[in-house]
């Protein structure tokens, strides 16, 4: 039996240029995580994230409060879809006078609605089957590197959080789609793999927030 931690990285630098970057709140967060998972009494066999920069930061800041030793492995295959190239950049996504947070955030979901569809896959530089395909050779490769009773730790993003939960619920892009909208920055889904198979044990898992303060609670 192994066990496999997916971290969604903290915050990143959401409505600025370069989102790729942990926010002040972010960085926090990835060290409460750290902290958490240490006193919980987490020491990872392996550790693994995404080539992302918001990836490598939320990996740095919470393995070093979690005082952990190793390499930390970078695999993209656990990188998050491209939502400039791959969404925004596709569709008419302008700036509206006036659209308020919630409208924006609300019209940035219904493309990405549109985009795992899969009814309009040619107009894409990643398709979702594509994606889903990547995240899902990902999880395999990540899941063959761990002996039995080892733990993985990997530091990804929302989107690869969900679809992995989505796929082991059988719940499909339906499901992907529900859960991608509530991922926690910083939260951890824990899969079990054994000899009964590949479980979902816990989804969105942020208790390392709430006990330290609501407002450090976000979603993007």
């Amino acid at each position: 039996m192994s066990i496999l931690l997916l971290v969604r990285h903290g915050q990143a630098s959401w409505a600025s240029q370069d989102y790729d970057r942990l926010s002040p709140l972010g960085e926090q967060q990835s060290r409460l995580l750290g902290a958490a998972l240490s006193a919980r009494g987490v020491r990872p066999d392996l550790l693994v994230r995404g080539s992302m920069l918001r990836h490598r930061q939320t990996a740095a800041a919470a393995v070093a409060a979690a005082g952990w030793d190793g390499e930390v492995v970078q695999d993209a295959g656990w990188d998050e879809f491209d939502h400039v190239r791959t969404v925004t950049g596709s569709i008419d996504f302008p700036e509206i006078p006036g659209e308020s947070y919630d409208e924006r955030v609300s019209r940035f979901d219904a493309t990405i609605d549109r985009w795992a569809s899969g009814s309009h896959d040619a107009d894409y530089h990643e398709s979702f089957p594509v994606f889903r395909d990547r995240v899902g050779e990902a999880f395999r490769r990540t899941l063959e590197r761990l002996e039995p009773k080892q733990t993985a730790v990997v530091f990804t993003s929302g989107g690869p959080v969900s679809w992995v939960a989505a796929t082991l619920a059988d719940g499909g892009v339906p499901a992907w789609s529900r859960l991608s909208k509530v991922v926690v920055n910083s939260s951890v889904t824990k899969v079990l793999d054994g000899r009964r198979g590949t479980s979902l044990i816990s989804f969105n898992d942020h208790s390392h927030l709430e006990a330290a303060g609501t407002d450090l609670l976000s979603y993007r």
